[in-house]
Parts: structure tokens; sequence; C-alpha cells
């Protein structure tokens, strides 16, 4: 018998379509409500990270050494000439800097934190200092108070007391005491106006007076060593304060991440760690050789390394929630097309259900993800709720194969979502490989659906031939 056009088949396909379409919709709510969980709990590691830090030490940036010479000045106030002690500093020409970085797992509770410790050899040595070009005359250069700087952004990470080994050419050093500067923490000189003091430009760094034969520098080379033992969270960074620095960084960690305002020239990083060098001029940085009067921002140059994790839980599991739309999309797509070839009815209520399922896989794998790990986590969420769903499926449709279908529906789903995360690089283009070879999928098996015609108050497809 002829199938005739049903007006009331067409219509019930396009409300129920609609109704399902504004079902995915709603079920991006709770998905909101999940995003804002991940980001709360992520501010709840930041929280943890900075007490760590707190107590351990803090990202690290390493200045210096740097020469600074007092010298007086003659201002005009009022007609009248006043006397006013400014300063001058004086960067080396080489400084040479290695590192070896030997990297710890500190927790607090379930929170994991990457610190460090590491010891810095630094040898360098300071040119004959040029005073002429900054107009000054050595007669008004107040040597006794002349200081080298070395800056450390967190104290509270120097292991042991910093110790500045200094010889000069052309001088004798035989009193090992008068060639070692114990470099102490900084103050503020309170009876100067604040253009002049020390400290402006070096108000939180360690620095020592240079010994009284110091003078003789301005002629010749200073040359200079220390051994530094620091500890730090996270990164450590370098401020290129040579005219030509160079720095060797080495360690452990298979995972860095290069910071700053200069990549290493060569690196090499493989699982057992990474070497990385750098080598930086004096033209590749935003501040001179030596100034007067002014302040710069000298970590603003700074480059360095980050031992970090690649993609942390909660990035992962942010990650993975943006593709909620699409396995949900998906799913509900595979049961209308049910609907449609098979002629079975699934009320909205029981995709609401199923659509719930699939959001509350996000709240396991979020819970789960911090003590298991993101990829454990992800194989324990994926199976339940493919199990939930499975079982539910069978239930509703009293049908095993339709219950192995939408297990392997499900199961490809959050493989491919599973792949898309792993892979930083390659994600849009497999993303997008995968959606195509999808719509693909769907218009091959709904290419037969009589979308006017009726069967049951369902569209049907064509009917198979009969065969004699």
């Amino acid at each position: 018998m002829e199938i005739k056009p049903n007006l009331w088949g067409s219509f019930r396909v396009a409300f129920k379509t609609a109704l399902i379409g504004a079902l995915i919709l709603l079920m991006l709510i709770p998905t909101f409500f999940i995003q804002d969980l991940v980001r709360e709990r992520r501010d709840r590691q930041r929280d943890a990270v900075s007490e760590i830090n707190s107590r351990w030490a803090a990202p690290q940036t390493v200045t210096g050494p740097v020469i600074g010479i007092p010298y007086m000045d003659v201002n005009t106030d009022n007609g009248n000439k006043v006397e006013v002690k400014r300063w001058a500093y004086f960067l080396p020409s080489r400084l040479d800097i290695h590192t070896r970085l030997a990297p710890e797992k500190r927790y607090r509770g379930i929170y994991q934190v990457i610190v460090y410790t590491t010891e810095l050899d630094i040898r360098g040595s300071f040119d004959s200092l040029h005073l002429e070009e900054l107009s000054l005359s050595p007669a008004n250069l107040l040597w006794k108070d002349a200081t080298i700087f070395f800056d450390i952004s967190d104290l509270q990470g120097l292991k042991e007391d910093m110790k500045l080994h200094l010889a000069t050419a052309g001088f004798a050093t035989a009193n090992s005491a008068g060639s070692v500067a114990i470099l102490t923490p900084q103050t503020a000189d309170l009876d100067l106006a604040p253009a002049s003091r020390s400290t402006e430009q070096f108000k939180t760094a360690l620095g020592a007076t240079l010994p009284a034969w110091m003078q003789s520098a301005a002629k010749n080379k200073l040359e200079f060593s220390a051994t530094v033992k620091l500890k730090g969270s996270g990164n450590l960074s370098f401020v290129p304060a040579g005219r030509e620095t160079s720095v060797q960084a080495t360690s452990a960690w298979p995972d860095p991440s290069f910071t700053g305002s200069a990549l290493p020239d060569t690196h090499t990083i493989k699982d057992s760690g990474f070497v990385a060098d750098w080598k930086v001029l004096a033209l590749n940085r935003k501040f001179p050789q030596q100034w007067k009067e002014g302040n710069y921002d000298l970590e603003s140059s700074a480059f360095g390394v980050s031992l970090i994790v690649p993609v942390d839980v909660y990035q992962q599991t942010t990650r993975s929630v943006k593709y909620a739309i699409l396995i949900i999309l998906l799913t509900f797509t595979a049961f209308l097309l049910i609907e449609w070839v098979y002629d079975r009815i699934i009320h909205s209520v029981q995709y609401a259900l199923v659509g719930l399922a699939l959001c509350i896989f996000y709240a396991l794998l979020l819970s789960l993800s911090e003590y298991l790990g993101f990829n454990g986590a992800y194989t324990i969420a994926a199976l339940a709720t493919i199990g939930l769903i499975a079982w539910y499926v069978g239930s509703l449709l009293r049908s095993g194969r339709m219950s192995l279908f939408i297990t392997l529906l499900l199961v490809v789903q959050y493989g491919f979502v599973f792949t898309l995360i792993q892979l930083q690089d390659y994600a849009l283009l497999m993303g997008s490989i995968g959606l195509f070879i999808t719509l693909a999928i769907v218009m091959y098996f709904s290419r037969k659906i009589k979308w006017d015609q009726k069967q049951g108050g369902q569209p049907s497809a064509e009917p198979a031939p009969v065969t004699p």
C-alpha cells in the first residue's frame, strides 16, 4: 500500500527535534556550574602554592653583581647651591652563570607544588670604569661608600651567607680576608631625599662595601666569583647584567618551560632532564651598561626556566568540559536516529536523564582527578558513565543490540575526546577531522529516512525490497 505524506508526522518530527535541541541547551547549565567548580578548586590549589612558597621560597630572579658608587652633585635651590648625594651604577662586562636545579614535589593536602634547590656558580669581570661617559670626575666619587650589589628576589631562599670573591689585575690579594665580600641586606638611607637613596634601584638587594683597594678598579679589571645555594619555587630567572651574559641551566626535570625575554640558544630535553644555554648581549636588553640618577626596570629583561607539569588536572578537566556539548549532541542524535530508523519512542524525560548522566561524568572526573591523576580519573569516570547509560538504554529499549550500539558510541566519543586532550599541538586538526567524519556517518545513516512519511507516528526508513 502506498504511504502518503502526513503533515502531522512531519510536524511531530520537527517538534521532537526542536525539543531535543532545547534539552541540549539546558544541559549546558550544569556544565557551567562544573566549570565554576573547576575554577574554585584551581583557586584553592593556588592558595596552597602561595602558602608553600611563603614557607619555602618564591620564584627567584637573580640580578648582578652591580657596582654602585655614590658621588656628590650640586643642585640649585632658590639661588642656593646644595650638594646632593647621588649614585652611579656599573654593570659587569662578562657574566657567566652555571646552575643545576634539583626539583622536589611538595604537598599541601591533596595539592602538589614543584619547588627546587639550586647551586649557582657565578663568574665574571668588570672592565675599568668609564667615568667620562657619565660626565663624572673621580674626585667627586665617594669611594669609601662604593658598594657591590647582588639582588635575589626572595632572600628567604638563601641557604647560606652570600660571599663574593673579588680580585683585580695589578693588585696583590694575598690577604684573603680583603678579597672576600660578605653581602648583607641593605637598609635605606633615611637621612637622604628619596631621589638620592642608595636602595631606590636595589632596595631589596644584598650589598657589601667594597674594600679600600677598589679604587684601582677604575683603571683595572675587577674579577669576581661566587657560589650561591638557593631555594625557589617553579621559576628561576636571570637578569642579563653583563655586556655579555652566558647562562647554562640543567635539571633532572623533564618538562621545562623557557620564559622571559630570551629563549635559549640551544637546549636538549629528554625524559632524564634538560640542558639549556643562553647568550644575551647588552644590545638585547632594555637598560644601559652604566647609568646615573635614573632607575631602570631590570627584571623586564629577565629570562629563565620554569619547572612545570605540562597540563595540570584542572586545565585538562576544563578542556574536557568544553567538549560536553559535543558528547551530549552526538548521543542525543544517536537516540533520535534510533527513534526514526527503528520506530522506537524515547520520552524527553529519558533524554534529560541521559543528559544529566553525561554531565555528572565531569563532576566525577574533577573529584577523582585530584587523587588519581587525570588519566586514571578519566578512565574510571568514563567507564562508570558508559555502564550506567548502557544499562539504562538496555532496560528502556529492551534490546541488547541497542545497548551495545550506545556503549560503542560512548566509548568512541570519550576515547576521541581523551585523545584530543592529550594532543596539545594537533588538537584542532584532529578535532576538525573527527567532526567531519561524525557528520558523514550521521548523513549516511539518515539518508533513507522518509521525513514526510509516518509509520507508527514516527518517520520511517525506506521499506526493504520484497524478494520473491
